[in-house]
């Protein structure tokens, strides 16, 4: 399995303070190796398909990351609130 960070990503991510920023870099981290390692999913990571191949974990209330898997290449592409991963989806 393939994993790229783009520079979406990378630009939402320097929006957040420094433990939050740890915080949203553990998760990627953690959704790399259960997708790597294919093991089951479990709701408990907050892992949820939004629509077509376009993911998002839920770190916290405020941060999520929002990602595109397809086939063996996931994109990391996004992170933000409920609403910058909402605007983004209406307008693919």
């Amino acid at each position: 399995m393939r994993f790229e960070f783009k520079p979406s990503f990378d630009r939402s991510v320097k929006g957040f303070r420094g433990k939050e920023k740890e915080e949203i870099k553990q998760a990627a981290l953690q959704a790399i190796d259960i997708l790597s390692q294919d093991r089951i999913i479990h709701k408990g990571i907050g892992l949820k398909r939004l629509k077509g191949d376009f993911w998002e974990i839920k770190k916290g209330l405020k941060a999520r990351i929002l990602f595109r898997w397809q086939g063996d290449l996931v994109e990391f592409v996004l992170v933000g609130d409920h609403e910058d991963i909402k605007r983004f989806i209406k307008n693919i």
